[in-house]
């Protein structure tokens, strides 16, 4: 494994850390057990993901380019999962 894979993993902890201490102080903030999961498969898959697009990348051009999708697709299906933008069936409608 290496640094920057731990370096991505250790931040996606970090991010779960957030709705779990704001569930703490406050009842606006109501995530179960799966969805703590999910959010963990979401983010560690997109460190995974991240972690090996810029270890294939040539150039600093394409890794940022390359980065940024990643990242894009990671909002697109967490903002799916939250409010069901597009209305498909993973956000339950």
């Amino acid at each position: 494994m290496t640094v920057r894979l731990k370096s991505l993993l250790i931040g996606s902890g970090a991010l779960l850390l957030v709705p779990f201490i704001g569930s703490q102080f406050s009842q606006e903030v109501n995530w179960s057990g799966f969805d703590y999961m999910v959010a963990a498969v979401l983010l560690g898959g997109t460190s995974f993901v991240l972690d090996f697009v810029l270890a294939k990348a040539k150039n600093k051009q394409s890794r940022w380019a390359w980065g940024i999708i990643v990242v894009l697709a990671l909002a697109l299906v967490w903002a799916e999962l939250a409010v069901g933008v597009f209305g498909s069936p993973l956000a339950g409608s």
